[in-house]
This record gives structure tokens, sequence and C-alpha cells, in this order.
């Protein structure tokens, strides 16, 4: 953003004129400048559904159907992002890529993990004051937590804001719990990341499955935790630089998913 400034006599007065302009077109467009909800945004909100050719599931059982077919991603926790009170840890791949990126960039910023509050969500399991064109049914959209008023706070907002203004997700504010319902429309998405990290967008949505973190619980064992992320013991082992399979209570570990 430039801002640029003028002379310019009025009557007998000389006032200073400033323009603020854009340039490489960094600055969100006009319907990006706030995230108060709107009619419209949920129109928007509900085309990409379509576009994509999303379904709007209806009960866990057809998010577990999802998930069967690879339609669904599990969302782990990371060193960059926890899950608080998640009903359904899954979403779309584009999604999970969404938070991965966003949950690195916000503790690099900020220091603190990013708190995922919600994602895929079936209508069956919808809360009483939710709006009934919530996109969360598709696997689309996700909530995160509001950080306390501050730079943490003004960070991601702006960052919502911007990446709304590319046209890549609709961001709103909610209250009643405080939080962002943010819905993100993949195509767009991946393309930009695509763009960024010069990969295939194949690439990039292939690899959003790779790595969670694990802190260790009473009486968990490698054998266990390694059934849950299809994982071996001996790969937990390998990327932890484990000697033994012995661990302990409160222990992080890194998990490579799917390496068996």
């Amino acid at each position: 953003m430039i801002a640029l400034a003028r002379t310019q006599r009025w009557g007998q007065h000389i006032v200073v004129v400033v323009a603020v302009t854009c340039v490489f077109v960094l600055c969100p467009d006009a319907k990006a400048q706030s995230l108060r909800g709107s009619g419209p945004s949920l129109d928007r909100q509900n085309r990409q559904a379509v576009q994509h050719d999303y379904s709007y599931l209806r009960n866990s059982s057809e998010v577990q159907r999802f998930v069967e077919a690879g339609l669904l991603v599990p969302v782990y926790e990371t060193s960059d992002y926890w899950l608080k009170q998640v009903s359904f840890p899954v979403a779309r791949p584009a999604v999970k890529l969404f938070i991965q990126r966003l949950g690195s960039q916000y503790r690099a910023a900020c220091g603190e993990r990013l708190v995922v509050t919600s994602l895929t969500r079936p209508v069956a399991n919808q809360p009483s004051n939710a709006s009934r064109r919530s996109v969360h049914p598709t696997g689309m959209a996700l909530d995160l937590r509001r950080p306390y008023p501050g730079p943490c706070r003004t960070w991601l907002e702006e960052t919502l804001l911007f990446l709304e203004g590319k046209g890549m997700l609709e961001a709103t504010r909610e209250t009643n719990p405080s939080h962002y319902h943010i819905a993100l429309y993949s195509e767009p998405y991946v393309a930009y990341v695509s763009r960024l990290t010069d990969r295939p967008a194949e690439e990039i949505v292939s690899l959003v499955n790779t790595e969670a973190t694990y802190r260790v619980k009473r009486r968990d064992t490698l054998w266990h935790i390694s059934r849950r992320y299809d994982t071996t013991p001996e790969a937990i082992q390998r990327a932890n630089g484990l000697r033994t399979a012995d661990i302990y209570p409160g222990q992080l570990l890194k998990i490579p998913i799917g390496q068996r």
C-alpha cells in the first residue's frame, strides 16, 4: 500500500490531499475490509461448496464414509496448533494444508500455538445457534479461537483479511463463543500455495498427512500410538531418535503418519 500526497488550492487555503493506492494486488478488495458476517458472505460460501461439488454430510456415519474414501483427512495436533474440543477432527485436505501453514506462521509471529475449535460438523451435530446455511457439514470450514487483544489478534485478523481479499476464503468474527469462522475455497487456495512454493498442486495436497505431534499419556505404549496414527513403533522411534521403546507421560513425540 502506498500513500500519495499532493497539495491543492481550495479557495484561499492550501490543503494536502492524500490518496491511498494498492500495488501488486496486495490490498484486499472492498468486501474484505471487515470480519462482520453477512448474507452475501453465506451466499459466496455456499456457491463455492457447489462449485467444488461438496456434499453436506448429515451424520457421523457419512463423515466416516468420506474419511474412508479419502475425501476427508484426519487433522492431528502439532507443535504449531492444537485442537480444542473438536468433535470431528477431520477436514478437506486443503483445509488441513491451510491449518498447517497458518499455524506455522502464527507460531513464528506470536510464539504460541494456533487453537482450532471446530472442523467438519455434520448437520446432526450442528449447535443450536448455527446457521442453517453453514458449510461446516461439507468439511470446508473451520473455527479458530480469537487471541487476546494485542499483536497476535491483529496479525491473525490482518492475515485472514488479506487471504479473503485474494478470494481464497471467507472469514467472519463470531461471538458466543468468541471465534473466527473460516470457509476455505480449496482450489484457489491450493493454486495460491502452488505458486508460492513452485510445486504442483497434487504434490502439495499429498504432503498434508506426513507428520503429527503427540503428547504421551499414562499407560501409552508405542504400539498403541502407532495403531492410532497408522504407523509403526519402529517408525516413531526413528523419527524421535529413541534407542528403546520406553516412553513417559508428558513426553512429546513426532509421529510419522502412515509409514508402515
